[in-house]
């Protein structure tokens, strides 16, 4: 596994339209393993790709580094239950976020302890991490890869 990003899937981000997203995003680069993650923020809602909610905590903890970079600390990824059963999960920067989140979203639960399903220990910064776009070359470089 990647200290640096979580991951033991080089390759496995961005998840939907990968093309597009290398093409046209900003991109986490992680500076240990070179895998990319959208860091991009959505204009209609504000928000970065590790804002929105996940369907698997595996999915989630692709997003999890950018989410930390961002934030400069450790954030966490929690279980969340809608009034018909269905889990996703969703990065917050800590536990405040979370109740502010849970209070807009009424039908929406954490788990009673309210803890993070998963959260490294502590942020760190590394030395060849990049945030920037990606060129044609590198996009067809790192499609080819997966």
């Amino acid at each position: 596994m990647c200290s640096e990003c979580y991951t033991s899937q080089r390759r496995a981000t961005p998840l939907i339209n990968p093309v597009d997203c290398l093409q046209n995003h900003t991109q986490y680069i992680c500076g240990t393993c070179g895998r990319c993650i959208c860091i991009e923020c959505d204009p209609k809602r504000g928000l970065q790709r590790w804002n929105f909610p996940f369907k698997s905590l595996e999915i989630a903890k692709l997003y999890l580094r950018s989410a930390d970079y961002t934030v400069k600390k450790p954030c966490g990824i929690y279980e969340l239950k809608s009034e018909n059963g269905r889990l996703s999960y969703k990065i917050f920067a800590d536990s405040e976020d979370l109740r502010m989140y849970l209070k807009k979203n009424k039908g929406k639960v954490c788990r009673e302890d309210m803890k993070p399903i998963f959260i490294v220990e502590e942020y760190k910064e590394y030395a060849n991490t990049q945030i920037r776009k990606l060129t044609s070359d590198e996009i067809r470089k790192y499609m080819s890869e997966r």
